[in-house]
């Protein structure tokens, strides 16, 4: 493939040429991409810069008006994108959410992308004919086609929730903070340049002649490890301070340690602050309630509890009430007795390449979180094939989490060494309140 070259500057293409090998570069991605990923709104060259998957290409442009981009950069966007491996089963809810609020924001930018989607769908009033929609302003996000992956759910009273694969979701999460990183170097390096040396840069512009950018010579910020730096904070308190939201954003996800953190992740039940998290990893340790005491055991607890269990129980135990108690919330450890406890139990049934386990199981419980050792679980199993199996067992608090210690012990020894009795001494006696998360249910933090 050859790519138009702009005169007498190695290395760069027009954004025309640029869209077509992207679009080439990217045929074969799992992720689908947008043909006119430079050109199409809410790319805009004039801002300085493009969004292609989660890496920022700067735009360039000649005294003739023509604006290009270099080559490389986007051609190491695309071999980035072209690494991720996306599972179309595995999605994270993006909204409606009810209570979220309707915010404003930049045309010329990507920055809340949820919001840039929640605000097409909304004005067609229907998915599909967003889907169809040709020339629309939101054809693509970061030169992803996201319409191409969204997915429509019903649930009850007809309420529609919109869903992408999170393979999707953290791409566009890692583009607006690198987004957001590189707007902020770029008013830290125009107003120093205002401060010093005005004139200079001024004649340096005119003097270079061929070319003129707004984009910043300043390197953004990289994301810094969590190491622990809230451990023992409550989130009633944390929530409340200025500035918070701004810390958070600057560290890696405690989780996956790649993407970039959004939110706080806390116990609901103990009320301390567990670890910064990305929107991906917050959404999927997050129960699937039915209702406020009922829980479908869906299939990424297959992750949270066999494939990544370490992992996740050591963020878990960040909360220092549930690693001195040696147990989970209630919902987690509801969800655990009926996916590993009653692993045993769960009937199965004939299939076309042998037994299957049987319907979907489901746990819920009586009495309350607050007082999670009077709760009894009950796990049962939901459309059953032949209408029978519908309680497998009754499970105390208290036995439950005596047989989650054991399969602690053995699922993973460092955790439970570092838990026990003797640390009950830093606990507080009353513990506070959690102020619930009412920007969006979405981002509610459990």
């Amino acid at each position: 493939m050859s790519e138009p070259v702009i005169p007498g500057r190695t290395g760069l293409i027009s954004l025309g040429a640029a869209d077509t090998l992207w679009a080439g570069l990217t045929a074969g991605s799992a992720v689908p991409t947008a043909s006119a990923a430079c050109n199409c709104p809410p790319a805009h060259a004039r801002v300085g810069y493009v969004l292609l998957g989660g890496r920022v290409v700067e735009t360039m442009e000649a005294n003739d008006g023509q604006w290009s981009v270099p080559e490389c950069e986007v051609r190491r966007a695309a071999a980035e994108l072209n690494t991720v491996e996306m599972d179309r089963q595995d999605l994270v809810r993006i909204g409606p959410f009810r209570g979220a609020t309707q915010q404003e924001f930049n045309e010329g930018t990507l920055l809340r992308w949820r919001q840039r989607i929640m605000w097409e769908l909304r004005e067609l009033g229907d998915p599909e004919r967003a889907a169809g929609r040709e020339g629309g302003r939101l054809a693509h996000l970061a030169g992803i086609d996201w319409r191409r992956i969204l997915v429509e759910r019903t649930g009850d009273r007809a309420a529609r929730t919109w869903w992408l694969p999170r393979a999707v979701v953290r791409v566009l999460d890692a583009a607006e903070h690198t987004e957001a990183q590189w707007l902020q170097a770029a008013r830290t390096c125009q107003a120093s340049a205002a401060v010093t040396e005005p004139s200079f840069r001024h004649q340096q512009a005119r003097a270079a002649g061929s070319r003129q950018t707004t984009s910043p010579d300043c390197p953004t910020v990289p994301l810094r490890p969590y190491d622990g730096e809230l451990e023992g904070r409550l989130y009633s308190v944390l929530s409340r301070k200025p500035g918070t939201s701004r810390r958070v954003a600057g560290w890696a996800c405690a989780v996956c340690r790649t993407a970039p953190a959004a939110v706080l992740d806390h116990c609901h039940e103990h009320g301390y602050v567990r670890a910064p998290v990305c929107h991906s990893c917050n959404t999927q340790e997050r129960p699937d309630h039915l209702y406020s005491t009922d829980i479908r055991v869906a299939g990424h607890y297959t992750r949270l509890f066999d494939t990544h269990a370490a992992d996740w129980l050591r963020h878990w135990h960040r909360c220092p009430g549930c690693r001195a108690r040696t147990t989970l919330p209630l919902p987690h450890l509801a969800a655990w007795t009926a996916h590993t406890a009653c692993r045993s139990l769960r009937p199965t049934h004939s299939a076309p390449r042998g037994r299957k386990p049987c319907g979907v199981l489901r746990v819920s419980w009586t009495g309350s979180q607050n007082t999670p050792r009077s709760c009894l679980l009950t796990v049962a199993v939901d459309f059953c094939p032949s209408g029978e199996h519908r309680v497998l067992a009754q499970v105390s608090y208290r036995e439950a989490a005596e047989q989650f210690r054991t399969w602690l012990a053995e699922t993973a020894p460092a955790v439970a060494a570092a838990a026990g009795p003797d640390r009950l001494d830093d606990l507080p006696t009353r513990f506070r309140p959690v102020v619930a998360d009412t920007s969006s249910e979405g981002s509610a933090l459990f």
